[in-house]
């Protein structure tokens, strides 16, 4: 093994001492510095997105052809298991490893099972004993959070279908012909417009809010990542209701 000489020793001290390699070691340092203090709100934002943008990506897809959506998800989980091994880019796979199961779920609901309402949260759930088991063990809390985020947003948008009596009109959808669909539309948000269907769905918007609220003043990535996931259950939600509104 060769080592430096002293002339090459004495060069390499004189440049860490020069200004100009100060000033850019420090502009590093800061830059790493707002990274970390930014991280929370880029999981956030990041888990926000995933739940809401593939949703008008994977819908469309999964009805067409159910078998690449599937596959897809052994996508997801190799890139979440690549970014998981590289310590700059660990969280993202950690956030990406929980987006699979979401993805998974919605691949075989929306895929085969959508005729049937009732199936909804029980194949949403696919991943529920794995992610208990990670925050058990404290693996993944990012993912695992994620996923259980984007499963309670999932759940109290069921509950509101059920206590809303919305149902038939969710079976009636999957069977309908295209020109069918927009009478289905107007019957469901009737229903969604009476004093049972509003009361409910003010309470159940304020306890997605609240979660949220308690989720975003805990100061671990992991909450954060929850946090996004849950608010955009919300946002998602709300699209749809305006969509039908101008339909």
């Amino acid at each position: 093994m060769r080592f430096p000489s002293r002339r090459q020793t004495y060069s390499c001290a004189i440049l860490l001492n020069h200004p100009l390699f100060s000033i850019g070691a420090i502009y590093v340092l800061k830059r790493q510095q707002d990274l970390l203090r930014n991280t929370p709100l880029l999981v956030c934002l990041a888990a926000g997105f995933l739940v809401s943008v593939p949703v008008f990506f994977q819908a469309p897809l999964v009805r067409s052809l159910p078998w690449l959506s599937l596959a897809l998800t052994g996508v997801w989980v190799a890139i979440a298991h690549y970014l998981k091994q590289r310590p700059n880019t660990e969280i993202w796979g950690d956030l990406l490893w929980g987006f699979a199961w979401t993805w998974l779920a919605g691949s075989v609901y929306w895929g085969w099972l959508r005729y049937e309402p009732y199936l909804h949260l029980p194949i949403e759930s696919i991943g529920l004993p794995f992610a208990v088991w990670g925050l058990w063990k404290g693996r993944g809390l990012v993912g695992h959070l994620f996923y259980l985020g984007s499963l309670l947003g999932t759940a109290i948008t069921d509950i509101y279908f059920y206590v809303a009596d919305l149902i038939p009109y969710w079976r009636s959808l999957m069977y309908a012909e295209p020109d069918f669909v927009m009478p289905i539309f107007q019957d469901a948000l009737a229903q969604m417009q009476t004093p049972w269907g509003v009361s409910w769905a003010v309470v159940l918007v304020n306890l997605l809010i609240g979660i949220s609220w308690w989720a975003f003043k805990q100061p671990q990535i992991p909450y954060w990542g929850f946090a996004g996931a849950v608010v955009s259950t919300l946002l998602v939600d709300g699209l749809f209701w305006v969509a039908a509104c101008f339909a």
